[in-house]
Formats: structure tokens, sequence, C-alpha cells
């Protein structure tokens, strides 16, 4: 990299913290911390729906899997998370931001304790969060990853560099600084994304590559689904991002929860639903590519890496990177806000009394020393493997297959549908998800992918609507806060008694 490209990447690293110190003073709670008081509007909140659902890690693994299998990744992973928020879009959007502005809910786990009880909401809280910091330390991994191809910069300080600029706007401006980076790293990666795509095409001569250079690639690369990518995993895919990107992954339902109504979060749904099947075409045609002009890589994590080096000149190199981090500093900044709200909301109340009560300001200063020593765990857990091949292990085989059993209580709680279920239905479906996750993984170890990713989720499922079915524990007062969810309507006066400011 040139002294052009590092000074590109050290201004948008400034953009980004002088945002944030802005942000702060936006800042006077914790809702507003948190939740940004529902004030940001629909269109935002869809972009950065959008921006904090994927990473670098779509740079490096999944760059690698389009190297080596074409176009399928698109099919299995882009395409199902742009169908899944669709219809998360009628179903779940608006349910999550009436759950802020008729019950004060700030965490996406508060509410579980009136909708089943405290146990059920400390075993989500737990492993959730644990699976967070263990995701998020993948993604440290692939972003240095990608900085010590560009500029040979060992992984621990591109880490460290990464982390520290993230630290500072999350701590300091909370959703707000999330929200408005989340913006202006959009910008800055349609502006790099558009550039690859535009030299990716020149180099293959012109517009016309876009639909001949599938008969130049290795056979099957034009086909959506190949190789261990089959139907089977694609609907098994297309099931699991449904509920993890419609609130099982906590920080996507801050964003619903972060718009003014629930119609304006269905709106966001919609906007990020419609970026998701469109936009990642735009960035994965250079790596479908890469085999015409980087061709015969070992490594096919570097494909992206090497492409950019091949075909851009000093200075684009820089925007490029820049593109990179504003994925990656897109999802841990939101990650780090919604796990700091469910320790601080959901979790530490529950061991230490004095905490239930306190002061706007001390609670406040709570969620940002969270906020500051979740990212610097996951750092650290970063550092210290230095991703020995764990970055698409951790992503798809531990995350997705993991996400269902967290997941299934908390998203299909929301629904009237599925009122039967209760507290027993929310515990055995997680344990025994967990459980069937841990045999096919770890004992059954010849067991392919989509077993790996499908069983636990298919488990958790069939046990929480059967349980439900067989003992059911609803109440009139848990019947009457999903009924509450129903449209933007003032909340019925029981509800509004039984929840006094928080749940």
């Amino acid at each position: 990299m040139s002294a052009l490209d590092w000074s590109v990447l050290g201004a948008y690293f400034a953009v980004m913290i002088v945002i944030g110190v802005w942000s702060k003073n936006r800042i006077k709670t914790v809702i507003d911390y948190f939740t940004a008081g529902g004030k940001i509007p629909w269109w935002l909140s869809g972009i950065s729906h959008h921006m904090s659902g994927y990473s670098a890690v779509m740079f490096v693994a999944f760059a690698a899997v389009a190297y080596d299998y074409g176009l399928t990744v698109y099919v299995w992973w882009a395409m199902t998370i742009g169908i899944g928020v669709g219809i998360g879009a009628f179903l779940f959007a608006a349910r999550w931001n009436r759950l802020r502005s008729k019950h004060g809910v700030v965490s996406p786990l508060e509410y579980l304790t009136r909708r089943y009880n405290l146990p059920t909401q400390q075993v989500m809280a737990y492993s959730g969060a644990l699976l967070k910091v263990v995701d998020i330390a993948a993604k440290w991994v692939a972003i240095s990853v990608l900085l010590k191809g560009f500029a040979g910069i060992p992984i621990q300080y591109g880490i460290a560099l990464t982390g520290a600029v993230t630290v500072i706007y999350v701590t300091v401006g909370g959703l707000w600084a999330d929200v408005l980076t989340d913006f202006g790293q959009f910008v800055i990666q349609a502006v790099a994304g558009i550039v690859m795509f535009a030299a990716v095409l020149g180099h293959l001569g012109g517009v016309s590559a876009l639909w001949t250079m599938w008969g130049e690639l290795p056979e099957g690369h034009g086909d959506p689904l190949t190789g261990p990518y089959t139907t089977t995993y694609f609907f098994a895919f297309l099931l699991i991002k449904t509920f993890e990107y419609n609130g099982g992954m906590w920080n996507l339902a801050q964003r619903y929860m972060s718009a003014p109504s629930g119609t304006q979060a269905k709106r966001a749904a919609l906007l990020s639903s419609a970026l998701w099947l469109l936009w990642p075409l735009v960035l994965f045609i250079p790596m479908f590519a890469a085999p015409l002009i980087v061709p015969g890589l070992t490594d096919s994590d570097q494909s992206y890496v090497r492409l950019a080096q091949e075909l851009l000149p000093t200075g684009l190199i820089g925007l490029v990177l820049a593109g990179f981090f504003s994925h990656t500093m897109a999802m841990v900044s939101s990650d780090a806000n919604v796990i700091s709200a469910v320790i601080t909301r959901d979790i530490l109340p529950v061991f230490v009394r004095r905490l239930r009560n306190m002061s706007a300001g001390g609670a406040l200063r709570l969620a940002r020393v969270t906020t500051f020593v979740f990212v610097v765990v996951s750092m650290t857990i970063a550092i210290t493997t230095q991703g020995q091949g764990v970055v698409l292990k951790i992503v798809v085989d531990v995350v997705a297959a993991t996400m269902g059993p967290i997941s299934i209580p908390l998203m299909l709680g929301l629904l009237p549908w599925f009122k039967r279920s209760g507290p027993t239905a929310a515990i055995v479906s997680w344990a025994a998800g967990l459980t069937v996750w841990a045999v096919v993984k770890w004992v059954i170890t010849s067991a392919n992918q989509t077993l790996v990713v499908a069983a636990p989720l298919v488990t958790s499922l069939i046990l929480y609507v059967v349980i439900g079915l067989l003992r059911p524990e609803n109440t009139p007062d848990r019947d009457d806060l999903v009924d509450s969810l129903n449209d933007d309507s003032v909340v019925g006066a029981r509800s509004a008694h039984a929840v006094p400011g928080r749940l």
C-alpha cells in the first residue's frame, strides 16, 4: 500500500471517530444509548440493518467460496437473507418496535421475563452473549487477514487498530453513532464496490462480461447450487437466516426498535431486504470473475486481496480496504451495543440489586463500560487465536447452527400463533437444540454441513411447537403482551399497568 492508500484509510478512521464524538451530544439516557429513543428514520434504520448484517468475512471466507464454486454463494447466502428479511418485515419488524414504544423495552431479551420467566431469560442471555463474543472474534480475524494481505501488517496489530477505532466511537456515541457510521460506511462501501465492479468489467472487456464470463469459468461456477451447497442446504439456511436476521441476531432487532413506529420498522425491513437481494451481486461479480484474473490460487481466502492488487491503482486500494473495514466495524459496533444492553438490563441487575435502581447517569456509565469490555474481550480472543482456520467454521457452523436454538423461543414468542408455548417449551427446545448440535458436530464427525446447520434448528422448532400444544402455559398476562404487539394502537390498560417502564 502506498502513502495515498494509507491516507485514505486514515481519513476513514478519523471520520468514524468524529461521528462518535458528535453523537455523544444526542445521548442523554440509557434509552437513547441503546435505541436512540425511537427517533431513527425508517430509511436510515433500513440501511443500518443491512450494513450490520455482514462483515469482512464476506471478502475472506465467502470470497473463497465464490472463487472455488462461483454463483452458489450468492444464492445460498445473500438471497436467503434477502428473502428471510422480506418475510420478517411482515412477521417480526413491527413487533420489535412495539416492545419499545408500548412497553419501554430497551434490550431485545428484556421482554422474555414476562413472556416466559426469569430463568428462560437468563439462559438465553448467557448463551447468546457467549456466542456473540466468539462470533465477533472471528470478524476481527477476517479484517486483519485482509489488512495483512494488503499491507503485510501482523494479524494482532490489525485487530488492535480496528478495535481501537471501533471501541472509541461506539462506546461514546451508542446507537446513534452506530447508525450514523453505518450510513457513512454504506456510502464508502458503495463507492469501493462500484470501483472494483467497474475495474473487473473493464479488464474482461466491458459490460458484456456479465454474461460471457460464465462460459470461461470452471465448470459448475454458473450453477445456482453446487458442491456441498444443495437444495436442502438452501432451505435450511433460509430458515436459519429468517430467524437470525429478524432479531435472532439481537443487534438487528435493535434497528427495528429504534424506528419511530411499527409501520416504519416494517418499511426499514423491506428496504434492507431489497438491498440484500441487489447489492451483494455488485460485490460478488468481481469474486466470481477472480479465477479468470488471478488463476491458480492455492489459498482462495486471498482471492479478493489479489484481485484488488492486480486491478486497482494507488489510492483506490485504500478506498477498497476502507470498504472492508466498514463491513466489520458496522457489525461489531452494533453487536457491542446490543450485548451491552443485554448485560446491563438483563444479566447484571439479577445479581446486583443496587443496579436495579440506578440513576440515569449511572446507568449510562455502566452501559459504556460494558460496551468497552465486550469489544476488548472479543479482540483478546481474536489476537490469542489469530484465526488459525476458524473464520468460516465459526461463522457458518457454530453461529448458524446455534442461532436456531437461541432465537426460536425469542422470535416465536412474539407471534400470536405460539401463545401456548411457555417456559417449558422455551427451555427444552433451547437445551435440546444445542445438544443435537454438539452431537452432530462432535460425535457424528461424518455428518455433512447441511445436517450440522439444520438439525439443531429443526429440533428446537419441533419441540417448541409440540410442547406448547401438549403442555400449554399461556396466562392472561402473557397473552396480553403478545396481543399488544399486533398494531400501533395505544397499549391496553392491563398491559400498561403490568409494565411500568421496563419488564
